[in-house]
């Protein structure tokens, strides 16, 4: 202010003095009164010649001008002194407000720094609370949906087309809104479920602070978490109730708790108290002792990850210190091999350019190095070993491990911070002695911690139609409960007047002990309603199996540990066995409608091979031969070359054509972040002599890089060195230094990649490589449309064309020269933008715009994915089992298309639809012009938001089928006669019009078009257009996208989904769909690691689904009806007999025969049978694929079967009952006597039930089901050996007698007859698919090639 003011007052006190000119009408007054002066005398003062009298100017007529000045100054000065005294003033008054301010604002940010610990005291309370609540329950999904819907409150939702994504799911930001916020719409909720949410309350304004080697300062003002952390769930004071509270979230835990509650009150002590426990007690022990064992082996890995030691900065000095005393802010030293104890900003490596290697395979599984680098700012102070201080400003911790946003303020310098600067924890040191860093993240707040959270909970879809099953059988239980309270009121109102003398109900005691004459506790006729209703509950409880939780968890297990040992399904080439990453879905697999497959590393290799190449509008690499290792530098793997383009490049560098051959090259080998490691080794030539060879191998996050640069190697352009501020090329034996100015890495928004280099002459520029549907906007236009150049740039899109035709991974590669403007404009904006906290990567964006426009066309590169082994035969299979498979891929439309044809999945005769739109009026047009030409109807039409469990038509075949019943091997042949009901196959969810014909559709969309679908009411129109085709291939898709199509088919449907991928961009649409399938790919571990099920190669899927899954959904379909088969029939029995004995709740079984037949009697066989039996082999299950419809017509399990199961177990229980009942009508034997004949019989009844339903006989089937006869009589002999029991002794005199064995023998038959008979109708006049086979199976009716019957078997 001082200097402006300065400023204003000079001005002011040099006034002008003008000359003085008679005519001047500006002139002062003074001026004014002199008198006029004729010409003759002017001119003499002019010329400076005259005389001196003539010049002479009299003293009387100045005096009045200089009097005149004097009062103009006098009043200036006057004019002055007041503003000095006026500028005092209002910086007096300026000073005082800062410091009203300055202490508003210590004030504010006081009480600001005090809400929000309190803020995050209660948002932590409020998450672990709602976490304990929700998170572990059974319906856990719930409150994940909840977080999920949850909108963000200061980042406007980005949409499908500017959404940021690195190729990796995004972070969601999740924070407490306003209520007056909007409620997102269906698209952004799609968006929301295919995100991986954020650290809940992480989403904080202000950076965090961190003093360089200042841990007291740095912890004392912010309080950040200690470096201790935990992963266990339980303490020796929370295990119990916290356990328990956990267990008791699954409802029939809480039914089966009340039930022996009621039990402990003594008008309604059904069972003994003791007994009545026992099942519960028995459930929560086990479990418990489960999750007690694995909270220990937790608490065990953490006190042994916490104890581990670290070199830590101490008193000027690197000394052992335990990593659970690391604090923020220290500064830390790692050696070579060892594991970062937190998250640390690089401060210096032993290299000296500050290069670290690290792996970060316990982080996201790649096993490829990574590099990191210190800033050459404090590397030198490291090296120099100076003392360390500066500060660091970074972002709130966060989950997301692809990205930092930092500044470090050192030596008076702003310096920014990236991804690239910072080692997380759980890294480790590769290649480099040591670095040196400070603390930035400890603890939980690590990303390694934030990121160590489950995948989300998936529930199968038996278990919930299992639960309406519960449902309906629960409403059976109210009813008989009623029909016994209903009875017992009746018959106390009829024998009111005798209940003293009846042998049930006698109200008095007739005993000659004490109580001799003394009334029973007879509460009434209400009452004891009200008791004999609840007492019924009791009796009948195991109506609902509390043993089908755990004998289906047991099933899983055993399934999953058969699917991991499968050695078919073993992978050679990565060394890797199938995983099952959630036991919960094992029978989903056997009911998948769709599949939603990624392309990259999927279907292909992802061992990318560098094949053609377009320069000058010239294509090379039709013929190629094995290009000669050069003299300097060894490649790991052989590359073929074109001996024409090595011919180019071996010239002299003249000439347009060669100069653009350079520069193509050049920009493969410095547009990366690829690092060149390099090794000496020694070979012999053939005169015997040794030769030292430099070996060099490229480590890179992406093969494309690793492919690119390995091609610019093998024709002479090697990558040698990479540092920070440079790269070092060997271009044909001379090594050229390169400085890098700048790098802007890849994304899906700019879809390029581009590096600003300086070559030794000074010349600034920029190269740029990157997708056509990008690169081709930004080239430099001609005027001239018959140009040399236009000319080129046509013959270069006619290769795209052609090479993307042949499947290649296509890339466009172009440069400019950067003049000294161009580039100081730049670098302005890129310094800004990544120093910037907030929104850096749209500044970078911003600032790439400036330098990546009007780029000279260098050429195209073509790279080769290979297809997987069996990945054509895998789709066939697949689309033959009635599954629909849709490709969702990043690349290109022709390379997408191409790579369909290759894998089978489109084929020729097939109709494209095409859907390419550039705005939501094209998409609508295109959508509706594809529906009305192929006649396709919406299903949905007046209620679109009702979900139809549509079973589809078969897919195409090599024989077309779906009029013919015929069931299909793989082959094509048809030798099955296929005889379900085909009207259910024909329907599909947009259902074509009659009369056209049914050549198949392929629908093929991109990514640009599911921008407009996706966000502008569409998706009714996409869902019926894609559900009538036979293919969906998806192009130059977002991983959101991804999702957002999975979610389409998800959310409209009730069929089942799958999706499969291999890369990180992947793991949205994994985790959206019903099963998520992840292959251990060269992409890293991302997307095995959010899976459910993981593989190595793409072809195991045909197996997994039409093996496993076809086994495992008949086991566990049939374990859940054999299950309420078994409850029920014992539960039946004793209705019956409760009838007969006045309604009055009694029993003839024992306490202990009621809680051992679910626990012990019939446990063991249903387990056995669930893991072990097969309805078919393998060999037929591969070789028919249609078989796999038996899923999608649920065949297993539905409400049909179950109700005729319970009618058949409805006559089983009376065949059970009456059968002893008529039988010993007439005899003496006591009721204790029946109790005992009827627990054997209901045993040895519920397993030969069983045994006429088993497929597969084996040796431990056998020893499972008869075994448990055994055992029950072993244990009835046991318990009727008590003297104190009731039951003492009946089973010697029972079986003794051929009455008993002949009643056993006569009840099994009667009760299992009419089941036989059916099972023999059915099975002759309307077999299933399954039952043919078997058939066939058995008969050996199955040849191994060939075989075609005359007519059909049925």
């Amino acid at each position: 202010m001082e200097s402006l003011a300065a400023g204003t007052w000079g001005t002011q006190s040099l006034p002008q003095r003008k000359p003085l000119r008679p005519k001047n009408s500006n002139a002062s007054p003074a001026a004014a009164s002199l008198p006029k002066l004729k010409p003759t005398q002017i001119s003499p003062l002019i010329k400076g010649d005259a005389d001196k009298e003539n010049r002479r100017i009299h003293v009387a007529e100045i005096g009045p001008l200089e009097a005149s000045l004097a009062e103009e100054l006098e009043a200036i000065r006057r004019r002055r002194e007041r503003l000095r005294v006026e500028r005092e003033r209002t910086e007096r008054m300026l000073r005082e407000r800062d410091q009203v301010l300055e202490m508003a604002m210590r004030e504010w940010e006081r009480r600001r720094e005090e809400q929000k610990k309190v803020r995050l005291e209660l948002q932590r309370s409020f998450f672990n609370i709602v976490q304990v609540l929700l998170w572990s329950s059974k319906d856990k999904y719930i409150f994940r949906q909840f977080l999920l819907e949850c909108p963000q409150q200061e980042r406007q939702l980005a949409s499908w087309c500017t959404m940021e994504l690195q190729g990796y799911p995004s972070s969601l930001e999740i924070s407490v809104t306003s209520a007056g916020q909007e409620k997102l719409n269906k698209s952004q909720r799609v968006c929301h479920k295919s995100v991986q949410f954020e650290d809940l309350f992480s989403s904080e304004d202000s950076p965090r602070v961190i003093y360089i080697n200042d841990p007291r300062r740095t912890n004392e003002k912010y309080e950040f978490t200690g470096n201790e952390i935990r992963t266990s769930k339980y303490t020796l004071i929370t295990f119990l109730p916290k356990n328990l509270f956990i267990q008791f979230h699954r409802l029939a835990y809480l039914y089966f708790l009340a039930i022996a509650a009621l039990n402990q009150l003594p008008p309604l002590a059904v069972f003994g108290r003791t007994v009545s426990l026992f099942p519960l007690l028995f459930v929560l022990f086990v479990t418990a002792i489960k999750d007690g064992y694995e909270d220990w082996r937790r608490h065990r890995s953490d006190r042994k990850e916490n104890n581990r030691e670290a070199l830590v900065l101490q008193s000027g000095h690197f000394r052992r210190k335990k990593w659970k005393k690391i604090r923020v802010g220290e500064v830390v030293k790692i050696h070579g091999d060892e594991t970062l104890p937190c998250d640390m900003v690089l401060l210096g490596t032993s290299d000296p350019n500050g290069i670290a290697y690290i792996q970060t395979m316990n982080l996201d599984g790649e096993s490829n190095l990574k590099t990191r680098y210190a800033r050459q700012e404090t590397a030198l102070m490291v090296q120099e070993r100076g003392s360390y201080s500066g500060q660091i400003r970074c972002e709130q911790p966060n989950r997301n491990i692809y990205e930092f946003t930092a500044n470090m303020e050192f030596n008076g310098q702003k310096i920014s911070l990236g991804q690239s600067n910072i080692i997380l924890r759980g890294c480790q040191l590769k290649n480099t002695d040591w670095v040196v860093g400070v603390v930035v993240y400890a603890g939980q707040e690590t990303k390694a911690m934030l990121n160590s959270t489950v995948s989300p909970s998936k529930r199968s879809r038996l278990e919930s139609y299992m639960n309406r099953e519960t449902f309906w059988l629960s409403v059976f239980l109210f009813v008989m409960c009623a029909v016994v309270a209903t009875g017992m009121g009746l018959w106390l109102k009829r024998h009111m007047h005798q209940l003293d003398t009846l042998p049930y109900y006698r109200r008095k005691y007739f005993t000659n002990g004490q109580a001799n004459g003394k009334y029973y506790k007879y509460y009434g006729i209400a009452m004891e309603i009200f008791f004999s209703f609840l007492s019924s509950i009791i009796v009948f409880q195991i109506m609902i199996p509390i043993s089908l939780y755990i004998t289906m968890e047991l099933v899983r297990l055993g399934q999953s540990y058969f699917m991991i040992e499968d050695m078919q399904m073993y992978d050679s080439s990565s060394d890797s066995r199938f995983q099952c990453r959630s036991f919960n879905i094992n029978e989903d697999l056997g009911q998948i409608r769709y599949i939603f497959s990624d392309k990259t590393g999927t279907l292909t290799e992802n061992k990318m091979e560098f094949r053609r190449a377009s320069l000058y509008g010239k294509d090379y690499g039709n013929s190629t031969h094995a290009g000669a290792q050069g003299h300097w530098w060894k490649l790991k793997s052989e590359i073929n070359v074109d001996p024409e383009l090595e011919a180019l490049l071996h010239k002299d560098l003249v000439g347009e054509e060669r100069i653009v051959a350079h520069d193509f090259f050049l920009t493969l080998a410095a547009c990366n972040t690829v690092i060149p490691m390099t090794s000496r080794s020694s070979s012999a030539s053939s005169a015997n002599e040794v030769h030292e060879v430099e070996s060099i191998d490229y480590q890179g996050e992406s093969p494309d890089e690793q492919a690119l640069v390995s091609a610019a190697s093998a024709y002479g352009y090697t990558l040698v060195e990479r540092t920070t501020g440079h790269i070092v090329i060997d271009v044909n034996g001379e090594k050229i230094r390169l400085d890098v100015l700048g790098l802007h890495e890849f994304d899906s928004v700019r879809k390029r990649m581009s590096v600003v280099i300086r070559f030794p002459n000074n010349v600034a520029k920029v190269l740029v490589k990157g997708a056509d549907s990008s690169m081709l906007s930004i080239l430099k236009n001609n005027q001239h449309r018959d140009s040399l150049a236009d000319k080129i740039r046509s013959a270069t899109e006619n290769h795209l064309t052609s090479y993307s035709s042949q499947g290649l991974r296509t890339l466009v590669i172009a440069a400019r020269n950067l003049t000294d403007a161009e580039f100081e404009e730049w670098q302005e904006k890129y310094e800004e933008a990544s120093t910037s906290l907030t929104e850096r990567s749209a500044k970078l964006r911003q600032a790439a715009a400036l330098i990546e426009c009007n780029l000279s066309l260098l050429g195209v590169s073509g790279i080769e994915d290979k297809l997987q082994d069996g990945v054509p035969e895998a789709i066939e299979s697949l689309r033959q089992a009635g599954i629909k498979v849709w490709v969702l891929t990043g690349d290109k439309q022709e390379t997408a298309i191409s790579i369909g044809l290759s894998c089978r999945l489109l084929t020729q005769n097939m109709h494209q639809v095409i859907i390419n739109g550039a705005s939501e009026a094209d998409c609508r047009r295109l959508l509706t012009e594809a529906k009305a030409r192929y006649g396709i109807n919406s299903a949905n039409s007046g209620n679109g938001s009702l979900k139809k469990n549509f079973d589809y038509e078969f897919l195409d075949t090599p024989c077309d089928t779906r009029n013919s019943n015929v069931l299909i091997p793989e082959s094509g042949s048809r030798t099955l006669k296929f005889t379900g009901d085909s009207s259910d196959m024909s329907e599909s969810h947009g259902e074509k019009m009659s009369g056209l014909d049914d050549t198949p559709l392929a629908l093929i969309i991109d990514g640009n078009s599911l921008v407009y679908i996706l966000e502008k009411d569409l998706e009714t129109e996409l869902f019926d257009l894609a559900t009538s085709c036979s293919v969906v291939l998806c192009c130059r898709v977002a991983p959101l996208q991804k999702a957002g199509i999975v979610d389409l088919i998800k959310s409209r449907t009730n069929d089942m989904t799958l999706a499969i991928g291999d890369g990180a961009n992947d793991v949205s649409m994994i985790q959206m769909a019903d099963v998520g399938v992840g292959i251990c790919g060269q992409e890293g571990r991302q997307a095995v690691m959010a899976s459910d099920f993981a593989m190595g190669q793409f072809r195991f899927l045909k197996r997994l689904l039409l093996v496993h899954g076809h086994w495992n959904y008949q086991r566990i379909g049939y374990l859940v009806l054999y299950n309420f088969y078994k409850n029920a029939v014992f539960v039946l029995m004793l209705f019956w007999y409760i009838l007969c004995t006045a309604f009055s709740t009694t029993s003839a079984l024992t306490d202990w025969s009621s809680v051992f037949y679910s626990v012990i009697y019939t446990s063991v066989p249903t387990v056995v049978v669930g893991i072990l039996d097969k309805d078919l082999s393998h060999k037929t299950l591969l070789r028919y694929p249609k078989l796999y419809g038996a899923g999608h017509r649920q065949e297993s399990y539905n409400l049909h079967i179950f109700w005729i199961t319970m009618l058949d177990t409805l006559w089983q229980s009376l065949v059970l009952f009456y059968v002893p009942l008529f039988t010993y009508r007439n005899s003496s034997v006591d009721i204790w006597s029946i109790g005992s004949l009827w627990t054997i019989s209901v045993v040895v009844l519920v397993n030969v039930h069983l045994a006429m339903d088993i497929q597969r006989w084996v040796f431990i089937t056998h020893v499972a089901v008869w075994g448990s006869i055994i055992i029950t009589y072993m244990c009835m002999v046991v318990l009727d050996s008590i003297p104190i029991f009731p039951n003492y002794w009946t089973i010697y005199h029972l079986a003794i007698s051929r009455t008993y064995w002949l009643t056993i023998l006569l009840i099994t038959i009667l009760a299992l007859l009419p089941r036989f008979f059916c099972k023999v109708i059915q099975q002759t006049f309307w077999p299933s698919d399954i039952q043919i086979a078997r058939e066939a199976e058995i008969l050996r009716k199955l040849p191994n090639q060939g075989f075609k019957p005359d007519c059909d078997i049925s």
